[in-house]
């Protein structure tokens, strides 16, 4: 039998609907080596992230994971759900840290829609404007984000 796979991957823009709600799996416990590679990838050589005697004497008294690898994480995981068809991300918003994020923690993340208009210039496409929160294993929130995603659109009803 055979499966369309790109038929199962992201959404067209008749897909999306204001209040609709997408649950992104599988969840991802963050470890110490993402943490480290993300932060030699990304150059950021704060202590906060990778000293942990520095990180001790700090608020949380143990390293954070870099806010930027969560964000990117989180991104990431609604790709299925949310942006597999997308032309283009057109903006990232309020993007909000709203806890800290530690070596161990699983990130679960949900995205809700918000806006889903047809382009009155090209009508084979649109704007679907989300909000993604993402929790940590306690249900703790930890960051959101809003997006406008530009996804293409079927014929016109």
């Amino acid at each position: 039998m055979h499966h369309d796979m790109e038929a199962a991957f992201g959404r067209r823009l008749e897909d999306f609907h204001p209040g609709d709600t997408f649950r992104h799996w599988p969840a991802k416990t963050i470890t110490e080596s993402d943490n480290n590679l993300f932060c030699l990838l990304t150059r950021n050589p704060h202590p906060v992230h990778s000293d942990f005697e520095f990180a001790a004497a700090g608020q949380h008294g143990r390293p954070l994971v870099v806010g930027t690898l969560v964000f990117s994480l989180v991104v990431g995981m609604t790709v299925p759900d949310i942006s597999g068809r997308a032309i283009a991300n057109l903006d990232y918003e309020a993007v909000r840290h709203e806890g800290p994020v530690f070596v161990g923690d699983t990130i679960r993340a949900e995205t809700e829609v918000l806006e889903a208009r047809r382009s009155a210039s090209r009508p084979d496409r649109g704007v679907v404007l989300v909000e993604t929160s993402a929790f940590n294993q306690r249900g703790e929130k930890v960051l959101s984000l809003r997006r406008h995603v530009l996804v293409p659109a079927g014929e016109e009803a």
